[in-house]
């Protein structure tokens, strides 16, 4: 079965930190552009970072650019995104998701909440 599993969630004081982690099982990461999403409540689903396993090439938002990392390692099949300086506008439900066109793979979502 293909499966991403996200973990890491938590509920964290403004100025705080958090390392999300993606597993990945059912097919290999490296071939794949890999995004984490997030979605608050009553808002819509958006893109926070993503990366490309095959070359390392990252991108971020502007609303976490210089605040969270996003990581991979393929020898465990797996996908990062350390948070820093957290806010509470980054509480969100985060997803991972894995893309290579058409194929496109979700993540069931794990909950930040940060504290002000």
């Amino acid at each position: 079965d293909v499966q991403l599993q996200a973990s890491g969630g938590g509920l964290v004081q403004a100025g705080g930190s958090l390392r999300l982690s993606c597993a990945a099982s059912g097919f290999t990461l490296d071939d794949y552009a890999i995004a984490w999403f997030r979605q608050a409540p009553g808002k819509e689903r958006d893109g926070v970072s993503c990366i490309s396993s095959s070359d390392g090439n990252t991108y971020y938002s502007d609303s976490v650019k210089g605040r969270f990392t996003i990581s991979s390692d393929n020898a465990k099949n797996m996908v990062y995104l350390q948070m820093n300086s957290l806010k509470p506008e980054d509480t969100a439900v985060y997803y991972c998701n894995a893309r290579r066109l058409p194929i496109n793979y979700w993540g069931q979502g794990t909950l930040v909440t940060v504290s002000s």
